[in-house]
């Protein structure tokens, strides 16, 4: 009985290994194909698609480098001053959601968390109108403004149910040793929140990268561009030539590979032990 057993486990172990070997090659296949036609000129793509670059086209990554650097540096610019922002803001209003008694205290979270059914495209206009009667178009205000605000609501339902998750007997200790509500929230609730802190910065981060429509809507001057618009247009002036174009998404991803390389930890942290406690 135990030998079958013993083969029931290890079956399953390979089953579930081989599973998920595949779905990781078929995750990685399209960026390998990505990199390998981002190496060949066209008449390679078109009559040696499998076959290695003969000889590699370097020289495309230095195009794509020249032509989007400025692109990359608004955006790290925007999500410098965002996302350090998102996340002062984001866990103090959690912190005083979820540790400070005051009257409509469940209505305003209830209030924010039904901001997180509202699909961003409905707000699209009217946020561009308000962006436009402050005088903020063309600038990166309207860019650093529209995230900060909207970064946080899913910072805030985040971060309260964190702190709200914490045993009350942290900061009955702490108050009996006679700190307030600043000194337990700076020494006590943020050291505690770092991974669901890591886990909003990484989606406050993916969710400037990634943003298509707000950047072209607001933002007419090519020297304030970000990076989504920037390969966009980038791609269109090599349309006829996917080597130079491929370059510039294999550069514009690997921004994203060192961030969840960096703070894989932190963010699978946070989702598992704040993010999803009631």
């Amino acid at each position: 009985m135990r030998s079958k057993r013993r083969r029931r486990v290890r079956f399953a172990q390979v089953l579930s290994a081989s599973v998920l070997a595949v779905l990781l090659a078929l995750s990685l296949l399209p960026f390998g194909m990505m990199l390998l036609l981002s190496l060949k000129t066209n008449a390679d793509i078109f009559t040696r698609f499998w076959g290695l670059p003969l000889p590699p086209r370097w020289d495309f990554y230095a195009q794509a480098a020249s032509a989007l650097r400025g692109y990359l540096l608004n955006t790290l610019i925007v999500t410098a001053v965002v996302v350090p922002g998102v996340l002062w803001l984001s866990s103090l209003s959690g912190y005083a959601l979820a540790r400070l008694a005051f009257r409509g205290r469940d209505t305003v979270f209830a209030l924010i968390l039904a901001l997180l059914v509202v699909p961003g495209i409905l707000t699209l206009i009217p946020t561009y109108a308000l962006v436009q009667s402050m005088g903020l178009l063309n600038t990166r205000w309207a860019l650093i403004l529209p995230y900060l605000a909207g970064g946080q609501v899913l910072g805030v339902v985040l971060c309260r149910t964190f702190f709200a998750s914490l045993p009350d007997e942290l900061f009955e200790a702490m108050r009996l040793d006679g700190a307030g509500d600043v000194h337990i929230y700076r020494y006590l609730a943020l050291p505690l929140s770092l991974p669901t802190l890591a886990t909003i910065a990484i989606m406050t981060t993916l969710g400037i990268y990634n943003d298509y429509i707000w950047p072209l809507v607001t933002i007419s001057d090519s020297s304030l561009q970000t990076f989504t618009v920037g390969v966009t247009r980038f791609a269109g002036e090599f349309n006829l030539d996917y080597g130079p174009t491929l370059a510039g998404y294999v550069i514009g991803s690997l921004p994203l590979i060192a961030l969840f390389a960096i703070g894989m930890r932190a963010f699978v942290q946070g989702v598992t032990s704040g993010a999803l406690k009631a």
